[in-house]
């Protein structure tokens, strides 16, 4: 499978900057983690957001809001970007690089929609998958009512 890249500004690379390597990597759960980021169009992501939400408390991990791009980032296991083969998403490898993730905003115009610390450490890629598929339909099914 082909990783997506992208080299527009308002999809993985201003997320993924607000995610830089800022220690080494450790296994802690509130100190840093080796993961991933899949960066979807904000209204695709609320949809995924909920949809994850309903599924279970313990089904969506952190997720990175970029107010001025409008994009969300779910952070998923480090790896991910390899098999990662979603249209309409990116997503960003951070080279298995232990990462710090405060819950104060990482860069300005971007703020945690589910800060570490509130939710699991990473949101499953299949699980994300699913509901990235799922709201994409249900945002079609919705405009195709207008």
């Amino acid at each position: 499978m082909e990783t997506i890249q992208s080299n527009d500004p308002c999809t993985s690379a201003s997320l993924s900057s607000s995610l830089s390597p800022s220690s080494p990597p450790s296994s802690s759960a509130a100190g840093g983690t080796a993961c991933d980021l899949v960066t979807v169009p904000t209204r695709q992501g609320l949809e995924a957001v909920d949809i994850l939400r309903r599924g279970g408390a313990d089904a969506v991990g952190p997720v990175l809001h970029d107010d001025g791009c409008g994009t969300l980032g779910f952070l998923v296991p480090a790896g991910t970007a390899a098999g990662w083969d979603l249209p309409g998403s990116t997503c960003t490898e951070t080279n298995g690089r232990g990462l710090r993730l405060n819950p104060e905003p990482p860069v300005e115009g971007s703020d945690w929609l589910l800060p570490p610390g509130e939710a699991d450490l990473a949101t499953d890629p299949v699980v994300l998958r699913r509901a990235l598929g799922e709201a994409a339909r249900l945002i079609e099914a919705a405009d195709n009512c207008r």
